[in-house]
């Protein structure tokens, strides 16, 4: 069996040549050897080269022949002169500037750099270190030394470590104006309602000895438990969780002392009103008589187990609910009368009803097996002990004659608050669907707080001991916050989701002995897709080429 070529001469002149795959077959009556042709690939000037390739790999495979120096493999090859240096992250801070620069973030730092006849970069220095926090958290050092060699960021290059501390101070300098400046411009792009701001704070702990706490650094309990030094931080946010505006307090600060000055702070911003929201642990009369003063308006979760007008005359109240959403309805409840009259929003959700309800025959079939295992049910046995400090079991146990055993009192009160929670506000313009709402409003505060802590930007431990350095690095795990909640509206995502597809779109840099270049990776259909719901065009496939003797 072999390959021919045939040749045919048209009338013109001209001839043409055809491939066939043939054989020899031996003719028993002419007594010759005749060629018979198997397959014709065509026209040689028409035909497709790499189907006799294929046929002449596939032949080689079955016989165990190894063909080398083939054109194909030429051709997929990179010239020998040509080697890869390194890879870098691309998507994902490719992601951060554009919404950086969209926000205006860019331009207003580089304005106020420029005002104050800066010669280096620190807008540079201060985005370097916002895109760090929603990559990979690290020290200042961190982000100099480990991070901006692992990413594609050719206009931080030049950045030197002291770079960084000397823009965290040019930007603490006018961080008021940036922060308005910032809020405005995103109100603007993103058609923010800002009729209503939230308000909570939080705290920011230290592993330092108690003997180094300074003005600032006090001992105190943070907001996750314990005892150490640390700040307290204050939060202004939209109902959607973007940040308007940060404070930081010395670490013994109490909530209600920090309203006073938040109020005058943004008095100048022409919000139409602030509702200081806070959970369970803010609700108490002396607060918010201090609310009242500081803030003016405040919307609070309650603690309606351990309050007694709550269990006796708001959640025994009859009336009807109102249906908000699916998962929420809500009803109003009025006690007392004049300035001594308290409003209360019962909220109630069946399917958290549901949800309760089954969690609870689960923990008391457990808790029945349990006490069915030792007749001896004595207060002082370690099992006993166990399950009276287990924060699962304890509520539904009672002690009596020195016996633990189950609390069907505590069982059949448990049962009242399935699925309900219980507001209260000061705020008479406050509808009903809109304090019902403020809840899950709260929920985005604290979401918002758990980003900045412990999931993406991690904002303790902090490593500074200057105040105003502390200052600055709130600052900028804030302006890491706005990204990151603009970034989730627009995709619908969380963070986390975003950046994990975003960190597959990398850049390689290619170098020969006159230039470098550098090359992106293919686009997957995920890539794309968040590329185009933040508005942002696809990357070149080559992004930059530089002369060795230029770089």
């Amino acid at each position: 069996m072999y390959l021919r070529t045939t040749k045919r001469k048209n009338k013109d002149g001209t001839s043409v040549e055809y491939y066939q795959l043939a054989h020899n077959y031996w003719n028993p009556e002419t007594k010759k050897s005749v060629p018979q042709v198997i397959h014709s690939f065509g026209r040689t000037d028409k035909l497709d080269i790499d189907v006799l390739k294929r046929l002449c790999l596939s032949i080689a495979k079955v016989c165990g022949i190894e063909i080398k120096d083939t054109p194909e493999e030429k051709k997929q090859s990179i010239p020998n002169d040509v080697k890869i240096i390194q890879t870098f992250e691309l998507g994902t801070v490719m992601a951060i500037e554009s919404i950086w620069e969209r926000l205006g973030i860019g331009n207003i730092l580089r304005k106020i750099v420029k005002e104050k006849n800066c010669k280096v970069a620190y807008e540079r220095a201060i985005f370097a270190m916002v895109a760090n926090r929603l990559c990979e958290p690290d020290s200042k050092f961190g982000v100099w030394d480990r991070w901006l060699p692992k990413v594609y960021l050719p206009s931080c290059q030049e950045l030197k470590l002291d770079h960084m501390y000397e823009a965290m101070d040019v930007m603490l300098g006018e961080s008021e104006k940036i922060e308005e400046e910032i809020f405005f411009k995103t109100a603007n792009l993103l058609n923010l309602d800002v009729e209503l701001i939230f308000y909570d704070t939080t705290t920011v702990s230290f592993s330092i000895d108690a003997n180094d706490c300074d003005e600032f650094r006090k001992l105190g309990h943070p907001k996750e438990g314990g005892w150490s030094p640390q700040v307290v931080v204050a939060l202004a946010v939209t109902k959607d969780g973007l940040p308007v505006r940060s404070w930081v307090f010395p670490g013994n600060t109490a909530d209600t002392k920090t309203v006073e000055k938040v109020k005058k702070d943004l008095r100048g911003w022409n919000l139409s009103r602030v509702i200081f929201v806070g959970d369970g642990g803010m609700d108490s009369d002396e607060n918010r008589k201090e609310l009242s003063k500081g803030c003016g308006k405040y919307l609070l979760a309650t603690r309606m187990g351990s309050i007694k007008e709550i269990k006796e005359e708001v959640l025994t109240r009859a009336g009807k609910y109102r249906k908000i959403e699916e998962n929420l309805h809500a009803k109003e409840v009025l006690v007392g009368d004049g300035e001594s009259r308290r409003r209360y929003i019962v909220c109630y959700n069946p399917n958290e009803e549901e949800r309760q309800k089954e969690h609870r025959v689960v923990v008391l079939k457990e808790l029945k097996e349990e006490l069915e295992k030792h007749p001896k049910k004595s207060v002082t046995a370690k099992w006993a002990i166990e399950l009276l400090s287990s924060k699962r079991y304890k509520r539904y146990l009672k002690i009596e004659n020195s016996e633990i055993s189950l609390d069907k009192a505590a069982i059949e009160k448990a049962g009242k608050y399935d699925g309900k929670w219980v507001l209260i506000t000061n705020d008479d313009t406050l509808s009903v669907e809109d304090a019902a709402k403020g809840y899950k409003n709260l929920y985005t505060i604290e979401k918002c707080f758990r980003s900045l802590k412990r999931t993406q930007i991690q904002m303790g431990p902090v490593y500074h001991r200057i105040f105003e350095r502390i200052k600055a690095h709130v600052k900028i795990c804030v302006m890491a916050l706005l990204i990151q909640r603009v970034a989730e509206i627009e995709c619908k995502d969380t963070w986390g989701e975003i950046s994990t597809i975003l960190e597959k779109l990398q850049i390689t840099e290619f170098q020969n002995k006159d230039y470098k270049f550098y090359q992106r990776n293919e686009l997957s259909s995920k890539v794309k897709e968040i590329l185009k719901k933040l508005g942002i065009h696809l990357p070149c496939n080559v992004l930059a080429v530089q002369k060795i003797s230029d770089s």
